[in-house]
C-alpha cells in the first residue's frame, strides 16, 4: 500500500465517505450497465446474439441508426459554420449593432431543449403562426413544409450555437492582436489572416464544440420526435418506443449500446486528431483584440444583411411566445391579435391554480433537490480527489465520469431494467415507477460536470493558505470550513445555478423515468406541442416557457454578469493579485466560477 493511500485511510471521515461513495458508484453507475449488458447479450445466462439479429432484421431500427448518424454529421457542419459566423460578426468584425446582435443570438443560452423545439413548432409548424401567414399569401402552400429532416436540422442548428457563444467567444478574446498587426504589415489579406491565424488558434475549441455537437445530434430526442414525423425517426425516440414494450426492450437496449459505442469511438478519434496538432500563438506582451473592419463594401453589406436576417430568425420564436403568453386560447388558435386579445389570466392561473402550476413545481423540486444533493456530495469528494492522488482516487474519478461517456438514454434504460425487480444493493426495493428513480438519474448525470468544476476550484487555492492555517494550529476540518470552503463557494454556487436551470425543462431523461403523477415540465410542454393537451394547455405552456427563460436569464447573470461590467470599480476596491512563485497556482476562484459556467447551459 502506497504512503499516499495510507495517509488517506487514516481519516475516519474519508473512510466513511469512501464507503458511501463506493456504494453509490456501484449501485447506480456500474451495476445498472452490467445488468443491461447481461439482458442484451446473455438473457439466459449464456451469450446470445438474438438482440443483434433483431436489430439487423428491424427496418425501423436500422433507419433510425442511419438517420441519427446522418443528422450528427450534418450538424457538425451546419452548427460550426453558423456558430463561427455568429462569433465573428459579434466579436471579431466591426459590425454595426454587434451588441444588439449578440443579445438576439444569445437567446439560445436561455431557450433550448424541448422548450425551443416547441417554440419553433408553434411558429413554423402545420398550425404555426408563420405557416398561417404563408397560407394566407399562398393558399397552395404545404402546411407540413416545416417537418422531416429539414426542420430538425434547422432547429438543431439554430439552437446548437450556444456552445460557440460561450466557448468560441472566450477563445477569440484571448487572441493576441499583435499577431494580426504583424500579418497586416506583411501584406496579408483579411481573409488570409482569418484563415491562417485566427481560425487555427480556435481549433481546440472547435474540436470541443464539434464533439458536443456530434453527440447532441446522435442522441437528439425532442426535435426528431416533434418535427421529424414518421419519415425521419432517430435512435433515441425509437429507444423510447421499443422500451415501452417488454418484448422489445432488448432491441431498445441494443440501440442504446450502439449509441454508447459510437460516443466512445468519436471521443477517441477526435482526441487523437486534436493531440496531433499544436494550436497557440506566442508573444512577450499580449494585447487585446481589436475588431477588424471589412474592407470590401459588397462583403460588408452581405455580412450585415446575413447577420440581421439571422437576428430576426433567432428572435422571432421567443418574442412570439412571450407575446402569445398574454393572450387567450382563442387568439392562440387563430393567431389574430387584437386590442382585446391580451390578458393576464394565463399567468394568474399558473401562479394560483395548483393543478396548472404542478408541472412547474415538480420540475423546480427535482432541479433543486438535484443541485443540492450533487453539491453536497461533490464538495467533499472533489476535495479528496484533488488532495489525495493515488490509484484508488484516480479509479474513482474515472468511474464518476461514466455519465459523460454514456448517453442519458442508456443510463435511463439501465436503471429501468435493473430496478424493475427487487435488488440487493438497494435493500430489495423496486425503484421503477417511483419518484426517486428520476432524481437518481438527475444526480448521476450532473456528477461529472460538478466534480470537474469543483476540483478545478480547489486546485486554484494556493497551498500556502493551508500551510498557514496549520501553523496557526487549525485542524484539517477547521481549515476546510474556515479557509477552503469560503473560497470554493462562488464556483459551487455558479455550478449549482447552472445545474438547477438545466434540469427545469429536461425531457430526455424524464420521459423514461418520470412518475405518472409527478411529471415535470418538459413532458407537459412536449404533450402540449404534440396536441395531446387542450388549447388551454398550450397557453400555459407559453407561460411556462417565459418563466423558464426568466429563470435561465437570472442564472446566466448570476454566473457571468456579476464578474463583468464593473471591472474598474472592482479593481479599485480589490488589488490585483500578485503573480505566484514559479510553479505556483495563479488561477483565482472567481475565474474558476466563470469557467464552471461553460458546460451546462444547453
Amino acid at each position: 500500500m502506497s504512503r499516499a493511500l495510507r495517509t488517506m485511510l487514516r481519516s475516519p471521515v474519508v473512510v466513511v465517505a469512501g464507503v458511501a461513495l463506493a456504494w453509490f458508484v456501484f449501485t447506480f453507475l456500474i451495476y445498472p450497465n452490467a445488468v443491461l449488458l447481461k439482458e442484451v447479450f446473455a438473457p439466459g445466462g449464456s451469450f446470445s446474439g438474438r438482440a443483434l439479429q433483431k436489430l439487423w432484421s428491424s427496418e425501423r431500427a436500422l433507419d433510425s441508426l442511419r438517420n441519427s448518424f446522418v443528422l450528427a454529421a450534418v450538424l457538425t457542419v451546419t452548427v460550426n459554420v453558423l456558430g463561427v459566423f455568429i462569433v465573428l460578426v459579434t466579436r471579431y468584425f466591426a459590425v454595426r449593432g454587434a451588441r444588439l446582435l449578440w443579445l438576439g443570438y444569445a437567446t439560445t443560452l436561455v431557450y433550448g431543449g424541448v422548450v425551443a423545439v416547441s417554440g419553433y413548432s408553434f411558429v413554423y409548424g402545420e398550425t404555426g403562426f408563420v405557416t398561417r401567414l404563408l397560407l394566407g399569401v399562398a393558399p397552395g402552400w404545404d402546411p407540413a413544409w416545416f417537418s422531416g429532416m429539414f426542420a430538425v436540422v434547422v432547429v438543431m442548428t439554430l439552437t446548437g450555437t450556444g456552445y460557440h457563444m460561450l466557448f468560441l467567444s472566450s477563445a477569440l478574446a484571448r487572441l493576441d492582436h499583435q499577431t494580426i498587426e504583424a500579418a497586416q504589415q506583411l501584406g496579408s489579406s483579411p481573409w488570409r489572416i482569418l484563415r491562417t491565424i485566427v481560425l487555427p488558434v480556435l481549433k481546440p475549441t472547435l474540436f470541443a464544440v464539434t464533439v458536443l455537437t456530434f453527440l447532441g445530434g446522435l442522441a437528439a430526442f425532442a426535435a426528431p420526435q416533434v418535427l421529424g414525423g414518421r419519415e425521419f425517426q432517430t435512435i433515441t425516440p425509437m429507444i423510447l418506443t421499443f422500451s415501452g414494450n417488454p418484448g422489445s426492450r432488448d432491441l431498445a437496449a441494443t440501440l442504446a449500446l450502439v449509441l454508447g459505442l459510437a460516443t466512445l469511438l468519436l471521443l477517441a478519434v477526435l482526441n487523437r486528431i486534436q493531440a496531433q496538432g499544436t494550436y497557440f500563438s506566442v508573444s512577450k506582451v499580449s494585447t487585446a483584440l481589436t475588431k477588424q473592419r471589412i474592407g470590401s463594401p459588397v462583403a460588408n453589406a452581405v455580412v450585415h444583411v446575413l447577420a440581421y436576417a439571422l437576428f430576426v430568425v433567432y428572435l422571432v420564436p421567443p418574442l412570439l411566445i412571450v407575446l402569445f403568453s398574454f393572450t387567450d386560447a382563442a387568439t392562440i388558435a387563430s393567431g389574430d391579435l387584437g386590442a382585446g386579445s391580451f390578458t393576464l389570466a394565463n399567468y394568474e392561473r399558473v401562479l394560483t391554480d395548483a393543478a396548472a402550476s404542478w408541472p412547474f413545481v415538480v420540475s423546480v423540486g427535482y432541479a433543486a433537490v438535484t443541485a443540492v444533493v450533487v453539491l453536497v456530495m461533490m464538495l467533499f469528494v472533489a476535495r479528496i480527489l484533488q488532495k489525495f492522488v493515488n490509484v484508488v482516487t484516480v479509479t474513482v474519478e474515472y468511474l464518476l465520469h461514466i455519465p459523460w461517456v454514456l448517453p442519458s438514454t442508456l443510463t435511463a434504460l439501465g436503471l429501468i431494467i435493473t430496478y424493475s425487480v427487487p435488488r440487493l444493493p438497494v435493500g430489495g426495493a423496486v425503484l421503477s415507477g417511483t419518484v426517486g428513480l428520476l432524481a437518481v438519474a438527475y444526480v448521476t448525470a450532473k456528477i461529472p460536470f460538478t466534480l470537474r468544476m469543483l476540483k478545478a476550484a480547489y486546485a486554484s487555492i494556493p497551498v500556502s493558505l493551508e500551510e498557514a492555517a496549520a501553523l496557526l494550529g487549525a485542524g484539517t476540518l477547521r481549515t476546510y470550513r474556515r479557509v477552503l470552503l469560503p473560497l470554493v463557494l462562488p464556483a459551487a454556487a455558479a455550478v449549482s445555478a447552472l445545474n438547477f436551470t438545466s434540469l427545469l425543462d429536461d425531457y430526455d431523461t424524464a420521459v423514461f423515468l418520470a412518475h405518472p403523477l409527478y411529471q415535470p415540465l418538459g413532458i407537459a410542454i412536449q404533450n402540449a406541442t404534440r396536441g395531446e393537451g387542450t388549447s388551454d394547455a398550450t397557453a400555459l405552456t407559453f407561460v411556462y416557457t417565459v418563466l423558464l427563460m426568466v429563470i435561465s436569464t437570472l442564472a446566466m447573470w448570476f454566473v457571468y454578469g456579476r464578474n463583468s461590467g464593473t471591472g474598474k470599480r472592482r479593481s479599485a476596491r480589490w488589488p490585483r493579485r500578485r503573480p505566484a512563485p514559479a510553479g505556483g497556482r495563479t488561477t483565482t476562484t472567481a475565474t474558476t466560477a466563470t469557467t464552471a459556467s461553460t458546460a451546462s447551459t444547453v
